[in-house]
């Protein structure tokens, strides 16, 4: 009986693994972008790098923050396996303190649940 659960186990984690579909892999750690100290009333434009490292073509359906002063540009073709791509992220300084604001990004990813993916920017406006 033990080794019938531990087949099932091996079983499961494998077919979990070798999902095939197109993967998204971003290159910031944590999926984390740190803009650093910026001054009041710039237009910070960073750029969150990722990858395909599936066997299919990435779609990024949409990509959006919930606050107007965030804007972001997302690639408007498929990035092919192998290939990298980046979405644009412009935080629109318009008051001082901390930065902290999350961006959800929506894929035909297999990797994620549903294909979301949440990227964060991070900082402080002097």
């Amino acid at each position: 009986m033990k080794n019938f659960i531990l087949f099932l186990l091996l079983l499961s984690s494998t077919i979990i693994y070798s999902q095939k579909g197109p993967k998204i892999e971003f290159l910031a750690q944590d999926n984390t972008i740190d803009y650093g100290k910026v001054s009041k009333s710039e237009n910070i434009l960073r750029s969150f790098e990722f990858k395909n490292t599936g066997d299919a073509p990435l779609l990024i359906i949409a990509a959006e923050s919930t606050v107007s002063y965030v804007v972001v540009n997302k690639p408007s073709a498929a990035i092919m396996p192998g290939k990298k791509g980046k979405i644009d992220v412009t935080y629109n300084s318009i008051s001082t303190g901390p930065i902290r604001k999350t961006i959800t990004v929506e894929s035909n990813a297999v990797n994620y649940p549903d294909g979301r993916i949440a990227i964060k920017i991070k900082g402080e406006v002097l």
